[in-house]
């Protein structure tokens, strides 16, 4: 398996790991889960809003990376751009929770520039 695809499958992980910090520090109803994070506050409520994030942009990128493959983008390439990818996802998640939200938008920025160059050096 490439490395591209590894990044795949660790983002596959990335919303579960912040759903988890949204819900941590008690309070959580697991009966209610959508209410309970609806009622979050602080960086809690971030960490959700981030999770919401990561699965919103998850099916553009791995679509991007198989796309990558099966048109023969150069591996080595592909690998960079999904590892720049994968790593402003981290940051993306960072900077949200910790209410940075100009550096949180430039890592999105960045992350989106990844994906879309996937794209064009494939084509």
């Amino acid at each position: 398996m490439t490395i591209a695809y590894w990044c795949v499958l660790a983002l596959v992980f990335f919303p579960p790991v912040l759903g988890a910090l949204a819900k941590s520090g008690g309070g959580f109803d697991n009966r209610r889960p959508r209410e309970c994070l609806a009622a979050a506050s602080g960086w809690r409520k971030r960490a959700d809003w981030a999770q919401q994030n990561a699965v919103e942009n998850f099916a553009p990128f791995a679509a991007a990376v198989i796309i990558g493959h099966q048109l023969q983008l150069a591996q080595g390439t592909l690998d960079q751009l999904a590892l720049a990818y994968l790593a402003l996802r981290v940051l993306h998640a960072v900077f949200y929770i910790a209410d940075l939200a100009t550096l949180r938008s430039l890592s999105y920025i960045g992350g989106l520039a990844c994906i879309v160059a996937i794209f064009v050096m494939a084509a």
